[in-house]
């Protein structure tokens, strides 16, 4: 039996935030061509991870108990919410094909080995902006609970310039989304590399705590995230980040991520959440340097859904694609409540899980724990002092958003029509109301084995 199974048979039993009855609605967004794109090939950022992932997903009938949709492509109005109009022009317009003639603008736009251009870029930036952004509209719309986009969670882009892999920051543009109907969003980020991306574009305001669990060093990338990064004007005290060292297992971080996160919820108390899930946390990952289970990772997940407060759940880094599909199907069972046999069940992609074919394989023990308990511990009760500035949740009347994003309130009106029409089509669902289909299988007219048949194909 792998460290990791062991871990997750030693969670039973253990006590819940809500009673263990609650049965969340899970909204699922996949797009096909999403694993087709290839940023190249020595690059470590592989999409081809998500090809995997559905297979698995479907392959485990998990399907069954959500809502399977293909999202629409963000459009170039949405993805401007939050990037600069030239920004945008240059993705949209520059291709392998004519790279050249705008090589004079890759030191501007920060192009090189991390971000570079490849076919499809913009077609593959909209496809999973779109998804996160129609995730965001359906937990707003009440039509699900969870919202799951593994294509999302690309969180070091900037409003300017792409970072680290990614192009457009559909975190971002989602918390956005959010913004218009909850008070308060709370961003989670358990990818090993430091939420930058999201933590900038809302650190002047109140209504966004970001909470990033992190290598740092100073040096490892993208060598933001100290402890003592914590906002500014409005937002003072509202970026929470915990600074990891190499090595973490797994039992020093669920009870890390536990005490933090059942702190921000008490002090911050969040009308929805985002959860970002990198998984290159995990252990052997390409490009991580944590020991991690597939099992103690998605312990995060499982905590964070206790809570029972609408959630985005997203993707992020990984870079051992086997491993990172592994991750989010085990993550994907948790949200539905589905425990997932051991054995992974046949695709067309077996080769991949060789020579184990199991959904826990062992990942720790590569890299010496440099976590010692003194320093958890000094760093829980700084985070927890740091939390104690806020004396309770911020106002629900305030209306203050950080001055660079200001500007996606102004339209708040006409596209909260957006919202309505979701509603209004929900409300003329007979199934919209029904909770069975989560946690049942059945035939007959709303079985929506037909309606998702075109997926099992991928």
């Amino acid at each position: 039996m792998s460290a990791g199974v062991e871990f997750a048979s030693s969670l039973t039993g253990q006590g819940s935030v809500v009673a263990e009855h609650y049965r969340p609605r899970v909204s699922y967004y996949m797009r096909e061509q999403a694993g087709n794109f290839h940023y190249g090939r020595q690059h470590p950022m592989k999409p081809h991870r998500l090809t995997l992932t559905n297979h698995l997903v479907l392959n485990y009938g998990l399907h069954k108990y959500m809502d399977v949709y293909e999202p629409r492509r963000a459009t170039e109005e949405e993805i401007r919410e939050f990037h600069a109009e030239d920004y945008i022009e240059f993705l949209k317009r520059v291709t392998p094909d004519n790279q050249k003639e705008f090589a004079n603008c890759f030191s501007e736009f920060n192009i090189g080995d991390d971000c570079p251009i490849f076919d499809g870029m913009w077609d593959f930036c909209r496809i999973y902006s779109g998804a996160s952004i129609e995730a965001a509209r359906k937990l707003i719309s009440g039509s699900a609970d969870i919202a799951v986009n593994w294509m999302g969670g690309l969180h070091h882009a900037k409003k300017y310039e792409p970072s680290g892999f990614c192009y457009v920051n559909d975190i971002v543009l989602a918390i956005l989304q959010l913004l218009r109907y909850y008070p308060r969003v709370l961003y989670v980020d358990i990818d090993i590399h430091h939420g930058d991306g999201v933590q900038e574009a809302f650190y002047t305001t109140d209504r966004v705590m970001t909470c990033s669990f992190h290598k740092y060093n100073g040096d490892f990338f993208p060598g933001t995230g100290a402890i003592d990064e914590m906002g500014s004007g409005l937002g003072k005290f509202y970026a929470v980040n915990v600074p990891l060292q190499d090595g973490i297992d797994d039992r020093s971080y669920t009870q890390l991520f536990k005490n933090v996160m059942t702190a921000v919820m008490e002090t911050f108390k969040p009308g929805a959440i985002v959860l970002q899930c990198g998984a290159d946390s995990l252990g052997l990952d390409r490009l991580g340097v944590f020991n991690l289970s597939i099992a103690a990772h998605g312990e995060c997940v499982r905590f964070m859904r206790q809570f029972g407060v609408p959630m985005m759940v997203i993707g992020g880094g990984g870079y051992t694609i086997r491993n990172v599909a592994r991750c989010w199907t085990y993550e994907t069972g948790i949200v539905c409540g589905a425990e997932l046999p051991d054995a992974l069940p046949p695709t067309v992609y077996n080769d991949f899980f060789a020579p184990d074919y199991s959904l826990h394989p062992q990942l720790s023990g590569r890299v010496a724990n440099h976590n010692t308990r003194a320093y958890l511990n000094a760093l829980t009760a700084r985070i927890l002092e740091q939390l104690r500035y806020l004396k309770g949740a911020p106002s629900v009347q305030m209306q203050e958003a950080p001055p660079d994003i200001q500007g996606f309130l102004e339209s708040e009106e006409s596209r909260d029509k957006d919202v309505r029409s979701d509603r209004a089509k929900d409300a003329r669902d007979p199934r919209t109301d029904r909770r069975e289909h989560v946690a049942e299988l059945y035939e007959g007219d709303d079985d929506n084995d037909g309606e998702e048949s075109s997926f099992m194909d991928i």
